[in-house]
C-alpha cells in the first residue's frame, strides 16, 4: 500500500465542509452585500421605479444592511474571546 491508499482522520476539532460549517469571510460578505444592494438600487432608478429624490435616503440603506451583516456574522467568534 501506498502513501495515497491511507487515509488519515481528521483532527476532531476541525470542522469540514461535510459538517456542514465552513468559515465566513466577513469582509467578503459585507461587500457582497453592499454591492448587491448598490446593484438594486442602480436597476431601480435605471427602471425609472424610484427618482433622484429617493436616492437621497435609499443610498445608505446598502451601507447599513452590510454593516448588520458583518455584525451578525462576527458575533459568534466575538462571543467565544472573553477572558
Amino acid at each position: 500500500m501506498s502513501d495515497l491508499d491511507q487515509t488519515h482522520p481528521a483532527p476532531t476539532d476541525v470542522r469540514t465542509w461535510r459538517d456542514g460549517l465552513h468559515p465566513v469571510n466577513v469582509g467578503h460578505l459585507v461587500m457582497g452585500v453592499a454591492f448587491a444592494g448598490l446593484t438594486m438600487i442602480w436597476a431601480l432608478y435605471m427602471s425609472d421605479t424610484v427618482s433622484s429624490h429617493d436616492l437621497r435616503w435609499l443610498l445608505p440603506v446598502p451601507w447599513v444592511a452590510a454593516g448588520v451583516a458583518g455584525l451578525v456574522a462576527a458575533a459568534p467568534r466575538m462571543r467565544g474571546q472573553r477572558d
